[in-house]
C-alpha cells in the first residue's frame, strides 16, 4: 500500500467475472472492502443463484474474501489481511413489486441498492429517460424500508430529479457509487453540480467511476486529469463526500455488456456493424494492483495524506458505519452528516 494512504481501501462498485488471479490481485492492491454488483436485471430467485455462487466463492477461497455485512467488517478485513465483499443490486429488479422482498434481501446480505438503471423502475426513473417522474408511490415506500433496515438508497443510474427526490426523501445518506462530475465530462451517467451539492448537504458520497465512458478522453484519461477532476469535486462539495467506486468489470465478456444495457426489456437486434464492447481501461487502471498509484495520484495534485486516505477508503468506511445500522441503532434514523 501506498505511503500516501495510509487508511483503509474501499473500492464502492465492482463488477469483475470474479477468478482466484483477481481476489488475489484484490490483496496484492490493499482493498480492504469492495462493493460488488450481484444483480442487473435478474429477478429475485436468479439473484439467489448469484449469491449462491459467491457463497461458493467464500467457501473456497477463505483466506482471501468473506462477506461483509456491517462496517466494521472493512476493519476486521484489514486485521486479517482479507477482503470484505458487500453486495448490491444495480436495480430493484430483484424485489419485483414486492417491498416485503427488500427485507429478504437485506436478510441475505444485500447492503445497496439502486432504485433505478438507466430505464424507468418500479421506484424511479432512469438516466436514460426522456422524461424524469421522479420517485413514485412504491419508490417513497421502499425509500422508508431501506432506511429502517440499514441499506444504501444508489442513484448512480438515476435521472436528476429522481436523484434529488431521493436525498429530500430519505432520512439516511444516500450515495451515488459510481459516477463522475457532468461538468467535467457531460455523458448522460455523470451528475450536475446541483446533484452533487444536494448529496454532500445530505451527508451522502460520490464514488469516482474508472468506467472509461465517464472519463474525459476516455480510456486515454491520464492519471493527473482524474485526480485533478477529484480536486475540483473536493472544492466544490468538500472532501469529505469523496470516494472511489471504480466500476472496474475486469476480465468479463463482452456479452455482459449487452446484458448490462439491455437485459430484457428489448427486442431491437444488437447492432453487429458497430458492436457493443468494453472499453479499454486507461493504463494506470487495470485492476485492483493500480490502486496504491491513484493514491499516489491524489497526493501529486496536492491532497493531504488525511485527505488522500478519506478518499482510497476512510469516508467510505465512516459511511459503511453508519449506514449499515438498523435505523434503532441510529438517532431515531435521522440523517447523519459527516
Amino acid at each position: 500500500m501506498s505511503a500516501a494512504s495510509p487508511g483503509h481501501v474501499i473500492d464502492c462498485l465492482q463488477y469483475c467475472n470474479v477468478s482466484e488471479t483477481i481476489l488475489r490481485e484484490l490483496r496484492a492492491g490493499g482493498v480492504d472492502a469492495i462493493h460488488t454488483t450481484i444483480s442487473y436485471h435478474e429477478d429475485f430467485r436468479e439473484t439467489v443463484e448469484n449469491i449462491v455462487g459467491w457463497n461458493t466463492l467464500f467457501a473456497e477461497h477463505p483466506d482471501l474474501i468473506f462477506h461483509g455485512k456491517v462496517g466494521g467488517d472493512v476493519r476486521r478485513a484489514r486485521t486479517e489481511g482479507r477482503t470484505a465483499v458487500f453486495f448490491g443490486l444495480q436495480n430493484c429488479s430483484p424485489i419485483e413489486d414486492d417491498i416485503g422482498l427488500v427485507e429478504v434481501c437485506h436478510t441475505l446480505g444485500v447492503r445497496f441498492m439502486q432504485l433505478s438503471y438507466n430505464n424507468q423502475s418500479l421506484l424511479a426513473s432512469g438516466c436514460y429517460e426522456r422524461e424524469d417522474t421522479g420517485i413514485t408511490r412504491m419508490g417513497r415506500e421502499v425509500i422508508v424500508e431501506m432506511n429502517r433496515l440499514g441499506m444504501v438508497i444508489d442513484m448512480s443510474h438515476s435521472g436528476t430529479r429522481s436523484t434529488l427526490e431521493a436525498i429530500e426523501l430519505s432520512q439516511r445518506p444516500i450515495a451515488v457509487t459510481h459516477a463522475n462530475p457532468h461538468r467535467w465530462h457531460p455523458v448522460v451517467r455523470n451528475k450536475p453540480d446541483e446533484v452533487l451539492k444536494a448529496l454532500a448537504q445530505g451527508g451522502g458520497l460520490l464514488g469516482f467511476s474508472i468506467y472509461p465512458h465517464h472519463l474525459k478522453n476516455g480510456g486515454a484519461c491520464t492519471l493527473r486529469e482524474f485526480c485533478e477532476m477529484v480536486a475540483r469535486t473536493a472544492d466544490l462539495i468538500g472532501v469529505a463526500h469523496l470516494g472511489i467506486g471504480s466500476d472496474l468489470c475486469q476480465d468479463q465478456p463482452d456479452e455482459v455488456v449487452q446484458w448490462m444495457r439491455r437485459g430484457r426489456w428489448t427486442k431491437e437486434p444488437v447492432d453487429a456493424i458497430n458492436p457493443v464492447v468494453f472499453p479499454k481501461q486507461p493504463s494506470w487502471f487495470r485492476g485492483n494492483v493500480d490502486f496504491p498509484g491513484i493514491a499516489e495520484g491524489l497526493a501529486a495534485v496536492g491532497f493531504s495524506p488525511s485527505d488522500v486516505a478519506g478518499i482510497m477508503g476512510e469516508n467510505w468506511l465512516r459511511f459503511f458505519e453508519q449506514s449499515f445500522a438498523p435505523a434503532a441503532a441510529t438517532s431515531g434514523g435521522a440523517r447523519q452528516t459527516p
